[in-house]
């Protein structure tokens, strides 16, 4: 089988790594902090209109921050991304400065007590960098995957794994796989949050910060070698 060289950003061990990670703090935001996915805006809105059509505006509220949070995080991804292309001899990769900006802000939000205005204020904050990471991460081996939500690799996955059945060929299959390697992560990482809530509580969330952390130290190698 050949090798490959892609960039760290997009090697499956980052993706793995980074899904785990978007579903345990989907899960951590879901049991900790109120009932509110950080990551899922679909699951939100659909919430948001369920309370608006029994007019139940007060919980109705809730859902309306980790939006607007969601959509700041991707405008702030973009310059991110922007400042680093231009001027790209600074010390860090703009990814990484990311994932640095993540860690920070999530282990802050360990600090925050559980209830009221403080679950609505970390809802936020994790809405608000898990879209910095599902903007600066989009690729896993030159093919757009997410890392904070499932329905598109799933689509993805199924259309590779369909292309493979109809004679696409060993690259059609090894993408599918892919994907549903990370959906498997993603998965399990949702556990492992559910797992922990209870014993650690607010202090769980400092789980996510030690993976992100081992991708951040990953990505100051240029590329990896993986196979094919």
């Amino acid at each position: 089988m050949n090798e490959q060289r892609v960039q760290t950003s997009e090697a499956l061990r980052v993706g793995l790594v980074l899904a785990a990670a978007g579903g345990y703090l989907d899960a951590y935001t879901y049991l900790c902090r109120g009932g509110v996915f950080a990551n899922a805006e679909t699951g939100n809105m659909v919430l948001l209109g369920a309370k608006l059509a029994v007019g139940d505006w007060a919980a109705a509220v809730k859902y309306l921050p980790p939006i607007l949070a969601f959509f700041l995080g991707v405008l702030a991804a973009e310059a991110i991304r922007r400042r680093g292309k231009a001027a790209p001899a600074q010390k860090l990769h703009w990814r990484q400065r990311v994932l640095a900006l993540e860690i920070g802000v999530l282990a802050a939000a360990a600090f925050a007590p559980l209830g009221g205005g403080w679950d609505m204020a970390v809802n936020w904050a994790v809405s608000f960098v898990c879209a910095l990471q599902v903007e600066s991460f989009r690729r896993v081996h030159g093919k757009a995957y997410a890392t904070t939500m499932c329905t598109g690799n799933l689509r993805s996955g199924a259309e590779l794994l369909f292309q493979y059945l109809c004679g696409g060929g060993q690259e059609s299959l090894r993408h599918a796989a892919r994907y549903f390697w990370v959906i498997l992560a993603f998965i399990a990482g949702a556990a492992a949050s559910a797992a922990l809530a209870g014993a650690l509580g607010r202090w769980s969330v400092l789980v996510a910060c030690a993976a992100l952390a081992v991708v951040l130290a990953a990505l100051g190698r240029a590329e990896v070698t993986t196979r094919g």
